[in-house]
């Protein structure tokens, strides 16, 4: 008896031992698809299935199927071995799961793999976010996925995850088809949110439609924003051709163009221009009724999520799309001086909620009004006051409707509005002369200021040039050679009986023309109350003194009288009348450029 117990306690303790041993080799194998899961139509899949080193073979089953889908012996490495697909249909979607063969016994299978496949034969759904695609940091969002194909599911896959992120049942939508909201968030900039959706029926469940477009989610962040410009005017028409043009001084990498309402954001990469600056062009192709809105963009760096702040906002307005056209006035007329107040008045008979006014070749966006109705009309007034010259130029007016702000009316007839007379820029008051010079209101004519004053200077300086010989001259033809030096005192004229009196005159003459004032000259004005004031002038040498002596000529004194001869007296008269004369002459085209600058000012 005891030998039997012993016998049976052996066999237990080895059977257990082996039981624990199988248990802990026969672990549940694991199954996957490569590249993906969700696979387009006519490509080629492999399907995975790893278990133990033990494993002798392995089988693939598919869900609804009785038999066995396949069966594979390890080769190289015995803990796993593919099932390819070469062509994918939807015979070969469906859920699977493998298992394996162990020298005991078949392992417990695997959890299921779904393998979808992608149709070309199904419309795809689009997917946008609302409000926006364009998210703060921990913002939340709303995806929407939507078909007219009536999907019964739609499903919501994040890029980079291979299996199916969320799948929902479709609800009706508002304006037709089916959709789905899939709520996403908190986002952050450390992650790549990049989306694509699709549709499916219920009695097909692995056989999808074509995936959506991809939507990215632009995480926002507070680095310096980029600028956004149009290459065309603001106010375009149908069949323009529309770019645009975001670009910056930071260096992005990328940029990104948002609009309004949009769903999708188009993407360009940076061109760098210069060192530092960068910028990408957004053509958006003919101008259709769909590109009137308004417009920010973004730039990015390729080694970050987050983008840049907003650029400042650009509105795109598509002129000729209601029916009627505006007509446009100015008061008080249509040329005004600088200074005066100007208003434009655009009108219309039609119903216009706003009206807008543009003015040619302008970078700023159109002046917007809320229109009035008045006298059986509505219309807007736009003041100018004070008129500048910038405020000159050809404009227009267009209405539009508050329900489609960016739509806009046929143009008015241009208007072009001349500002003509001097700048009436304002200015710092002034209360005495004002002053000009290159900066002022007559910085244009300052120069002849300028010039002017050279001229009468140059002109009185040649008077006197002119006018002190001539008095020289005078002064050597009334002196007799030989005669005494004249005392300090005013003696009047001395004759003088030396010979050949012309050529000594002639040789006086010339020595005249040469003479310097010497060291020492001065001039003497004497003022003689008692004398004639109308009197011609003459010039007198004095050179015992060497100096000039100016006064009133006389009728010679009765000394004179008795020491001239008859000859000598009418000789010494006709050489005063001379003196006087030419004196005279000189003394008035000095006088004359005196006073001709005097006219100038």
């Amino acid at each position: 008896m005891a030998p039997t117990l012993t016998a049976l306690l052996c066999l237990g303790l080895s059977l257990g031992s082996r039981t624990q041993a199988q248990t802990r080799t026969l672990s549940r194998p694991t199954v996957w698809a490569a590249p993906g899961s969700v696979i387009p139509w006519g490509t080629s899949v492999t399907i995975w299935c790893q278990g133990s080193l033990e494993a002798q073979e392995y089988r693939l089953h598919k869900e609804g199927k009785l038999e066995t889908w396949d069966r594979q012996k390890p080769l190289e490495s015995k803990d796993k071995v593919k099932f390819p697909i070469a062509h994918m249909t939807d015979v070969h979607a469906g859920r699977y799961r493998c298992d394996y063969l162990s020298p005991t016994s078949w392992s417990e299978p695997s959890d299921p793999l779904e393998l979808v496949v992608v149709t070309g034969s199904q419309g795809k759904p689009s997917l946008s976010a609302l409000p926006s695609p364009v998210v703060t940091s921990g913002g939340n969002v709303t995806l929407q996925c939507a078909s007219w194909m009536g999907f019964h599911r739609f499903v919501l896959m994040k890029e980079g995850e291979g299996q199916p992120s969320w799948t929902l049942v479709s609800r009706p939508a508002p304006h037709g088809g089916t959709q789905a909201l899939f709520p996403v968030g908190p986002v952050t900039p450390s992650l790549r949110w990049t989306f694509r959706c699709y549709g499916y029926y219920s009695n097909t469940p692995q056989v999808w439609s074509d995936p959506s477009d991809p939507l990215e989610l632009l995480v926002s962040g507070v680095s310096e924003k980029p600028s956004l410009l149009t290459q065309q005017d603001p106010v375009v028409t149908s069949g323009q051709r529309l770019t645009l043009q975001c670009h910056s001084d930071v260096g992005y990498n990328r940029f990104a163009l948002s609009k309004e309402g949009a769903p999708d954001l188009p993407r360009r990469l940076g061109r760098q221009t210069q060192p530092g600056l960068s910028r990408a062009n957004f053509y958006l192709g003919l101008v259709r009724p769909s590109h009137g809105g308004r417009y920010t963009c973004y730039g990015g760096h390729n080694l970050s999520s987050e983008w840049s702040a907003p650029s400042d906002p650009l509105d795109i307005l598509l002129a000729g799309q209601l029916p009627y056209t505006p007509s446009l006035s100015v008061q008080p007329g249509p040329t005004v001086a600088p200074g005066e107040n100007v208003t434009l008045l655009c009108q219309s008979q039609s119903s216009v909620d706003t009206f807008l006014l543009s003015k040619e070749g302008a970078a700023d966006p159109p002046l917007r009004l809320r229109s009035q109705y008045q006298a059986g009309q509505h219309q807007a007034e736009f003041p100018m006051s004070p008129v500048t010259s910038a405020h000159g130029g050809t404009y227009r007016c267009y209405g539009s409707t508050s329900t489609s702000p960016y739509l806009l009316s046929q143009p008015s007839d241009p208007l072009e509005l001349l500002v003509s007379g001097p700048s009436m820029d304002p200015g710092p008051p002034t209360t005495g002369p004002r002053t000009t010079g290159p900066g002022s209101a007559d910085g244009p004519h300052w120069y002849l200021y300028i010039l002017i004053g050279a001229s009468v200077a140059f002109v009185l300086l040649l008077g006197l040039l002119v006018f002190l010989p001539v008095q020289h001259q005078c002064q050597g033809k009334g002196r007799k050679p030989g005669a005494a030096d004249p005392e300090p005192q005013d003696r009047g004229l001395h004759d003088s009986s030396s010979p050949a009196p012309a050529a000594q005159e002639e040789s006086l003459y010339v020595a005249m023309q040469d003479i310097q004032p010497e060291e020492g000259v001065e001039l003497d004005h004497r003022n003689t109350q008692d004398e004639d004031p109308q009197g011609p002038t003459y010039a007198q040498v004095s050179r015992s003194r060497s100096r000039l002596s100016w006064g009133l000529a006389t009728s010679p004194s009765p000394v004179s009288e008795g020491l001239l001869d008859s000859e000598d007296r009418q000789a010494e008269e006709d050489r005063q009348t001379d003196c006087q004369v030419t004196a005279s002459d000189t003394s008035r085209d000095v006088t004359y450029a005196q006073l001709d600058p005097l006219a100038l000012r």
